[in-house]
C-alpha cells in the first residue's frame, strides 16, 4: 500500500479544501448563504476581481507585480463612458467624433492595454522595478481619471451598454459569461501555448531563459499589456453595472487581485501557479466577503479578517517555497 503524503496533498489542494470548509461553515451559520440567488450574486461579485486577477496571475508568474490595475480599471471605464456619452471633440480640426456602444467598449479595452504596455515598456526598456513602474502608473491613471471626468461621475450610459454589467444570456448574467470566457482562454494560453511555456520559464529562472534565447523583454511586455487590457474589461463591467463611471472606482482592487492570486497558489517568486488556482482564490475571497456580510460583521472587521487570510496565504507560499 502506497503511503499518502499528506503535506503534498495539502499543498496541492489547500485552496479547494479552504473553499469547501468555508462553504460548509457559512451554510451552517446562515440560512441565506446556500441559495441559488446568493450563488449568482457571489459569481457576479467576483467577475470583476477575476478579470483583474487573471492579468495579475500572468504578471506574478513572470516574477513581477502590478499595483496599477485598480487605477487602470477606473480610467478605462471613465474613457468608455465619456466617449459613449459625449463623444470626442478635436478642436484643431473642428471635428466631433461620436461613438457606438461597441466603439466605446473597444476604446476602454485599448486604453487599458495601452497603459499596461507603458508599464511593460518602463520595466523592460528602462529597467525600472515592477513595483516602482506600476506604482507610478497608479498615480498617473488616477490623475488622468480625475482630469477626464472633472471629478464627477459620468452617468446615463444607456441600456445597450448597461447590458454588459446587468444583462443575462440563457439565464446567466453577462459578467459571469465574460468571466468564464476569459478563464477558458487564459487556461489554454498558459497551459497549451508556446507563450505560456515561455512565461513559466521566465518566471522560474529569468537568467536561464535569456541564455536559452527566449525573448524575455517581449514576453514581459505582452504580460503587462494583457494585464492592462483585462483591467480595462473589468472597468467596463463595473461601469456598466453601475450605469456610472466613478472617478474613484477600483480603489483597493489591486490588493484583492494580488490576494486572490496568492491564495490560489501562485508563488510570489514566479514560475509556479495557474489560472484555475486563481479562480479558486477569487471564489474564496468572494465567499468570504459574502459570508461576512450575511453574518452582519462590520466592515472594519471584514478588512481585518481579509488581511489575516492574505497573511496566512503568503506564509503558506513561503513555507512551500522553502520546501521546494
Amino acid at each position: 500500500m502506497i503511503p499518502l503524503n499528506y503535506a503534498a496533498f495539502f499543498a496541492r489542494f489547500r485552496s479547494l479544501l479552504a473553499l469547501a470548509l468555508m462553504v460548509l461553515a457559512l451554510s451552517l451559520l446562515s440560512d441565506h448563504f446556500l441559495t441559488v440567488g446568493n450563488g449568482w450574486n457571489i459569481l457576479r461579485q467576483i467577475s470583476v476581481n477575476l478579470c483583474l486577477s487573471i492579468g495579475m496571475t500572468l504578471v506574478i508568474l513572470s516574477k513581477g507585480i502590478d499595483l496599477s490595475v485598480g487605477a487602470i480599471l477606473a480610467l478605462s471605464g471613465a474613457v468608455a463612458a465619456g466617449l459613449l456619452k459625449n463623444g470626442l471633440g478635436i478642436p484643431l480640426f473642428d471635428v466631433a467624433l461620436q461613438f457606438t456602444t461597441a466603439g466605446a467598449i473597444l476604446a476602454g479595452v485599448l486604453v487599458g492595454g495601452g497603459l499596461g504596455w507603458v508599464n511593460g515598456l518602463a520595466i523592460t526598456r528602462f529597467q525600472l522595478p515592477p513595483f516602482v513602474a506600476t506604482l507610478g502608473m497608479f498615480s498617473i491613471a488616477r490623475g488622468l481619471t480625475l482630469l477626464w471626468t472633472g471629478g464627477f461621475p459620468i452617468t446615463g450610459l444607456g441600456d445597450s451598454f448597461g447590458y454588459l454589467g446587468t444583462g443575462a444570456f440563457l439565464g446567466m448574467p453577462m459578467p459571469v459569461w465574460i468571466m468564464l470566457a476569459l478563464t477558458g482562454v487564459f487556461v489554454v494560453v498558459t497551459k497549451r501555448t508556446r507563450f505560456g511555456r515561455h512565461l513559466y520559464a521566465v518566471g522560474g529562472n529569468e537568467r536561464a531563459a535569456r541564455l536559452t534565447g527566449l525573448p524575455v523583454g517581449r514576453i514581459k511586455l505582452a504580460v503587462y499589456t494583457l494585464a492592462g487590457a483585462l483591467a480595462g474589461v473589468a472597468g467596463l463591467i463595473v461601469t456598466a453595472r453601475l450605469d456610472s463611471a466613478q472617478p474613484n472606482a477600483g480603489l483597493g482592487y489591486e490588493l484583492d487581485s494580488i490576494a486572490a492570486v496568492v491564495i490560489g497558489g501562485t508563488s510570489l517568486s514566479g514560475g509556479r501557479g495557474s489560472v484555475l488556482g486563481t479562480v479558486l482564490g477569487c471564489l474564496i475571497i468572494g465567499v468570504l466577503n459574502n459570508g461576512l456580510v450575511l453574518l452582519e460583521v462590520s466592515a472594519n472587521w471584514q478588512q481585518v479578517v481579509k488581511g489575516l487570510v492574505i497573511l496566512a496565504a503568503v506564509a503558506l507560499d513561503q513555507m512551500q517555497s522553502r520546501r521546494d
